[in-house]
């Protein structure tokens, strides 16, 4: 201890000098690799690490009994010391020759030492140094036995995806370890579109004072998930105040980094009960008969070590990355042995009088080769230091209940998070998805995920700002002389309120009116919008249109009404004057298919009469059965086609003929005609773009000034047509119904939207969205970010006609979205329309789309059904027509025989009586047949 202070004069000079000097010398023993360990032998990390260092020795030289070398351990405490630390490795170096140097247990504590070790080219292991600042090229001989502090980023940040987390507090220790991780873990939350809008530093000596009033401060924010990156000592203090701040109730949400989770199984039960409900992302250890044969040897020695220690402490993963970085330099100090060369001349400072005895190791290059190139299978799982610490593999994500915790999944970086592992790997599940892992007991033993935000019980009232409409029945400020206090009525207004009503929480706000006198602006949206930029409002309430150019200052809410552009024409009444008007009732193809129907059935019923024998149809009944059918469906659809005939020749002489007088916009452009909008709207743009002049383009005012130029038309000093937004239009027709109709949307906008500022600290509302209808606009660093819509999604130059706005990444966002979604999703939007803009069904959509004439095709039954009968009836009439004559062709030729033989017998005389009887009978027979075929034609003749 007497070169105490000489060891601490070099650990300042040390950070002067040039490490490239050096000189050599000899000294050491051949059979002894001696290895300095330096831990903070008093923490619960220390006392597990030596504990599994010192059975490691004992286990690995029990294996291999006859190797030629044999570590020697030297135990330094750091004292959580940075300087107590350096001097330790002094110590070690100049009284022991050491090969090696384990530890040292803090990220500061590496860096002095991995210095020492860089200019003696003494290997530095570290299975605890985490911090991503510690790297290879600045420290040649550095080894780190772990992971780096940054491997478990993207995990952290997938699990906030996971549960639908927007923004999250870092809460870290203003050490180099907790200093360390944060451009990683931030960046990593960027990619996954997660804000971080405080981080919470917490000074090493806190005392529970300062962690409170931390904690107070917490409090008042809307953010209710933390990711906490402590030692195991600061963790403990964090989460007992924050048990007593009531921060460990249903509503929040914590996760720690795996400088804690990895301990977790040793830390005491105390300390796990007031973590209860907090996530955790540590290494994942595989399972094994040797681990748990391994951990029975542990802990019976760890209580041998620290017979005053409690009987709850268990093996940590640190304590088997402990294990097996000894079994690792065991096996590089055979591989390399003990160096017979001379010992190198020490190095040493000008004017120093305390480092003769220092010398630079001769071993030390080989002996960081064959550590680095030792691959196995260690306890704690593949043990491979390649690039100078062990690489990225899985992460297991744990769950702290009760005493002890639950495994909810894992995480890798080839298939990210998933429920379970397999013999194969993690299971691929193609997203981030919290249902992807096992159910989680939250803080206030809570199944249910937390929103992760709230309102602060004591924030600010929410500053809303209005500004008077031209149209008031979107919105119209009032402020109260006595009070002061402004208040604000319409559409836009009651849509706010109504989703303020339907947030799963309460919210308090004021209305601000805007003023021209306190802003010195013109008056325009333009100037209302940017008093959210500068954060005089925190969110704008009005019918604000979202455009591009202001999404690059504010954000919108989701649309709440119809959007695009559209434009109001007069309407042209028809008086139908011509004179063959009588032709209109019907179609062309329906006269033609009526006229064609119509002789056909003549010439089928003429046929079936001629076939009958009946010369003279026009002049007599008719006299066959099927004439008479055939007639009598032509006579039904002759009826059906004169009433239709009737009604719709009726319903053209006396109804008038409403059709708009212009249907095109480029059609103004190319007559010259003059074309209407609202002063200081953003349609005058519009309409330059299309390729009007501007003489030809006039600005109006209200909605008079608009019924009035209309009325005038453009040749008389007023316009052909007024283009403006939807919503507008429908207002305008509501009052203005009778001789004006709309035309379009000519272009499809997005529409009104609500508005505020990112920097909401009070009361934040942020909402991401695309070109839709009506939504809302905040102001975020130039950046934008909408809700979903509620209406149309195609859009004109990205513009929007909107109603609420709110702040970049606020958590409010989905909320004001599913509000507003359940407004338009029900009777409420129709109910609010009607009691501001009347009865919409007032609004002219008259357009004549065609004669209105009645098409052969609606009577196509009709004619397929006299078609089908007529000409049945022509096929059943013509083949009786050909039997009957094939019947008479028969009969004829019997006639013929029967002459014949009366021929004969008168020329023979009289015959003999028995043949004159035989005869007799005969000519009987023959009358019989012809009485029966006469009755037989005369019956036919009746059924025809």
């Amino acid at each position: 201890m007497e070169r105490t202070p000489r060891a601490i004069l070099f650990l300042f000079l040390l950070l002067l000098v040039d490490p490239g000097v050096a000189q050599n010398t000899t000294t050491g023993k051949a059979d002894e690799f001696h290895v300095g360990v330096i831990l903070n032998l008093g923490s619960l990390v220390g006392k597990v690490a030596r504990t599994s260092i010192s059975l490691a020795v004992k286990d690995f030289y029990a294996v291999h009994q006859i190797y030629s070398t044999k570590l020697v351990l030297h135990f330094r405490d750091s004292m959580a010391s940075d300087v107590k630390a350096a001097s330790a490795a002094i110590e070690l170096l100049d009284n022991y020759k050491l090969q090696a140097i384990i530890g040292p247990q803090k990220s500061s504590e590496a860096v002095f030492i991995s210095k020492i070790g860089n200019i003696t080219q003494v290997p530095t292991v570290s299975f605890t140094a985490t911090s991503p600042s510690l790297t290879s090229d600045t420290m040649p001989y550095f080894v780190r036995a772990t992971l780096n502090d940054s491997a478990q980023v993207n995990s952290i940040a997938s699990l906030v995806k996971a549960y639908g987390w927007r923004e999250v507090v870092l809460v870290y220790e203003n050490t180099d370890y907790g200093r360390g991780i944060l451009p990683y873990l931030i960046s990593a939350l960027q990619e996954s579109d997660v804000h971080v809008p405080y981080q919470s530093v917490i000074p090493p000596s806190a005392t529970s004072e300062i962690m409170m009033q931390e904690l107070y401060k917490l409090m008042t924010m809307q953010t209710r998930v933390f990711i906490v990156h402590m030692s195991s000592t600061m963790t403990y203090l964090l989460f007992t105040k924050a048990k007593e701040a009531g921060m460990m109730d249903k509503g929040f949400a914590w996760i720690t980094t795996n400088g804690v989770a990895n301990i977790i199984d040793s830390l005491n039960p105390s300390v796990t009960e007031v973590m209860n409900g907090v996530l955790g992302v540590r290494y994942h250890v595989p399972k094994s008969k040797e681990l748990d044969s391994f951990s029975i040897r542990w802990n019976r020695m760890y209580q041998q070590d620290n017979p005053d220690e409690s009987p709850f402490n268990k093996l940590s993963i640190v304590g088997l990355r402990a294990y097996d970085t000894i079994w690792a330099l065991a096996q590089a100090a055979e591989k390399v042995g003990i160096s017979s060369a001379p010992n190198k001349q020490p190095w040493y400072i000008k004017n120093s009088t305390c480092l003769e005895s220092m010398v630079i190791s001769p071993n030390g290059p080989k002996l960081l080769a064959a550590i680095v190139q030792n691959k196995f299978r260690g306890i704690s799982g593949d043990f491979d230091l390649t690039d100078k610490q062990l690489k990225v593999s899985v992460f297991q994500i744990i769950n702290v209940v009760g005493r002890g915790w639950r495994e909810i999944g894992f995480w890798s970086v080839k298939s990210g998070l998933s429920r379970q592992l397999n013999q194969n790997g993690l299971k691929t599940t193609g997203s981030a998805s919290m249902l992807d892992l096992n159910p989680v007991i939250w803080p206030g033993e809570s199944t249910e995920i937390p929103r992760g935000w709230e309102i602060p019980i004591n924030g600010k009232k929410l500053r809303v700002g209005v500004h008077t409409s031209n149209c008031p029945e979107f919105i119209k400020t009032f402020r109260d002389p006595v009070t002061n206090v402004t208040s604000a009525s319409g559409l836009s207004v009651d849509i706010f309120e109504e989703a303020i009503k339907r947030l799963p929480f309460a919210l308090t706000y004021e209305y601000l009116a805007f003023d021209t006198a306190d802003t010195a602006t013109t008056g325009s949206y333009n100037d209302f919008i940017y008093q959210v930029y500068l954060q005089k409002y925190d969110i704008a309430v009005g019918d604000i249109t979202v455009r591009y150019n202001r999404s690059l200052y504010v954000d919108f809410t989701v649309p709440y009404t119809e959007s695009g552009v559209g434009m109001i024409v007069p309407v042209k009444e028809n008086m139908i004057k011509n004179m063959w008007i009588f032709l209109k009732p019907l179609s062309t193809g329906m006269w033609f298919g009526s006229i064609i129907f119509f002789i056909y059935t003549g010439v089928v019923a003429w046929l079936l009469e001629y076939l009958n024998g009946n010369q003279h149809v026009h002049e007599e009944k008719l006299e066959r059965f099927l004439s008479r059918i055939v007639l009598l469906v032509w006579m039904f659809v002759f009826l059906v086609l004169t009433s239709s005939y009737t009604a719709s020749f009726a319903s053209m002489l006396t109804v008038q003929q409403l059709s708009p007088t212009v249907t095109d916009v480029h059609e103004l452009q190319r007559k010259g005609e003059y074309v209407g909008f609202h002063r200081g709207s953003y349609i005058e743009g519009l309409l330059v773009d299309i390729g009007f002049e501007k003489s030809k383009m006039r600005p109006y005012e209200t909605q008079e000034d608009f019924a009035a130029a209309l009325s005038k038309g453009s040749k008389d000093g007023g316009i052909a047509a007024l283009v403006h937004e939807i919503p507008y239009i429908k207002l305008f027709l509501a009052k203005y119904s009778k001789g004006y109709t709309m035309v379009g949307p000519i272009y499809k906008s997005a529409g009104f939207a609500f508005l505020t500022d990112e920097k909401l600290k009070r009361v934040e509302i942020n909402v991401k969205v695309k070109t839709m209808p009506f939504s809302s606009l905040s102001v975020p660093n130039n950046e934008l970010s909408l809700t979903a819509p509620y209406g149309d999604h195609q859009s004109y130059n990205n513009d929007l006609f909107g109603n609420q706005a709110l702040p970049k990444q606020s958590p409010l966002r989905a909320e004001m979205s599913r509000a507003i979604l359940n407004i338009t999703g029900e009777d409420s939007i129709n109910e609010i329309e009607k009691k501001w803009i009347y009865q919409n069904s007032h609004q002219q959509e008259d357009k004549i789309d065609g004669s209105g004439a009645i098409t052969f095709e609606s009577f196509g039954g009709l004619f397929l059904l006299t078609g089908i009968v007529t000409t049945c009836s022509l096929a059943v009439a013509m083949l009786m027509n050909l039997y009957k004559k094939y019947q008479q062709n028969a009969w004829s030729k019997e006639d013929d025989q029967n002459e014949c033989v009366h021929g004969q017998q008168g020329e023979n005389g009289d015959s003999q009586e028995e043949q004159g009887d035989q005869n007799s009978n005969e000519h009987g027979n023959c009358s019989d047949i012809e009485k029966q075929t006469t009755l037989t034609v005369q019956l036919s003749s009746n059924t025809e």
